[in-house]
């Protein structure tokens, strides 16, 4: 995510805030718990148009949020990843004085350092461990996980984690960030270029660099070791996994002029190279980068429009009609909320505001349910829920 310019200091807005607020379209009625869709499961629906029918409710305000979701077979609680280091709980709609965990003492915030993101494995109920990736003291990229605590859903046992991965960065900022857990079971690790301005290590097409990649790790698997699984990415703050089709999706942050979102179909996406730095969206940039066969985005915009892509999901919540089927995205600066029919492969031909407004839009979320979530940086965090 662009929380630092490009060859700039941190952007003011990053405390300040950018956007509009969200005015009429934030409902104040009490959250709900994240139970099973009401509509009947079966065929698909029909892909919505992206057009109304939709206002934010707020779930909380939280300390610096970047990311919110839920473990597999939980309807209960949400967890709220807050980046200077605790995981904070909202239960049947009650924010709950006690975090999940708390490493703040092993957390280096803020800017795009911090604690990023956590993921549930799909086994989380039998096996009860939580991934988490954050920067470390030192400046690095750490993935680790940790047990709940015996007996205590709500809490995890974080004194010693057990290391999983840990990444040299070279600079600040584009760390990545983002852990997600595949169609197949496996844990997927965003990592950005390792920063400052252009690629200059030139990481973003060497195979022999962990950085500018997703790579994929079996946790099953005792002494397994990360492979690379994509490759060509300026920093994939944001990226998931379509729940119904398993379909990469990729919200990589530009450079200095374009914006781009990745759509790839899973079988498709082991080993896609999708460019970075020999192009900045279709655009060629560094000269002295290649990247033959390389996947071109789905979606460009240009920084008229914005200045940083928050990748979100593709939506499977059948109460939202009007946005089933359809890949959910915003921007960090703008904050305006976008949707485009899900075709993975195909060029986005219906991108369309939402007409809603998420001021310092640094995520999105999923809960075991398919509802979806917005976050803001500023402190609150929202569910798309039907007018």
């Amino acid at each position: 995510m662009r929380f630092v310019a490009a060859g700039a200091t941190m952007l003011a807005f990053i405390l300040a805030g950018c956007g509009g607020d969200s005015g009429s379209s934030v409902s104040t009625v009490p959250m709900p718990t994240a139970t099973a869709n009401p509509a009947p499961r079966g065929h698909p629906l029909p892909t919505g148009s992206g057009q109304g029918g939709v206002v934010l409710q707020k779930i909380g305000d939280f300390d610096k949020p970047v990311y919110v979701t839920q473990a597999p077979g939980d309807a209960h609680d949400l967890f709220v990843v807050e980046q200077p280091g605790k995981v904070v709980v909202v239960h049947d709609g009650q924010v709950l004085e006690q975090p999940f965990f708390d490493i703040s003492n092993e957390v280096s915030c803020c800017g795009e350092q911090g604690l990023l993101s956590i993921a549930f494995p799909p086994n989380y109920q039998r096996h009860a461990w939580v991934y988490a990736d954050y920067t470390d003291n030192a400046g690095d990229t750490r993935v680790v996980k940790m047990p709940r605590s015996e007996g205590d859903k709500q809490s995890a046992y974080s004194a010693n984690p057990l290391p999983v991965l840990t990444v040299h960065q070279p600079y600040s900022n584009h760390n990545g960030g983002q852990l997600q857990f595949g169609p197949d079971g496996r844990l997927y690790i965003g990592l950005g270029d390792g920063g400052a301005e252009g690629d200059p290590d030139r990481v973003g097409q060497d195979p022999s660099s962990p950085l500018a990649k997703i790579l994929v790790i079996d946790p099953s698997q005792p002494g397994a070791k990360e492979e690379t699984f994509a490759s060509g990415l300026r920093n994939p703050w944001r990226f998931s996994f379509d729940s119904q089709t398993g379909d990469l999706w990729i919200g990589d942050v530009g450079q200095d002029t374009y914006e781009e979102v990745e759509g790839v179909r899973f079988n498709e996406a082991d080993g896609a190279n999708f460019g970075w730095s020999a192009y900045e969206g279709t655009a060629r940039y560094n000269a002295d980068q290649r990247a033959p066969g390389a996947v071109p985005p789905v979606l460009t915009y240009s920084h008229s429009n914005g200045c940083s892509v928050t990748g979100g999901y593709v939506v499977r919540d059948r109460g939202l009609p009007s946005l089933y089927g359809r890949y959910l995205y915003g921007d960090f600066c703008a904050g305006v909320l976008h949707s485009f029919t899900a075709r993975p492969g195909q060029p986005a031909s219906d991108d369309r505001s939402l007409g809603l407004q998420v001021p310092s839009l640094s995520s999105f979320g999923e809960d075991a349910a398919g509802h979806v979530y917005a976050v803001s940086l500023e402190g609150p965090i929202y569910r798309l829920v039907s007018r």
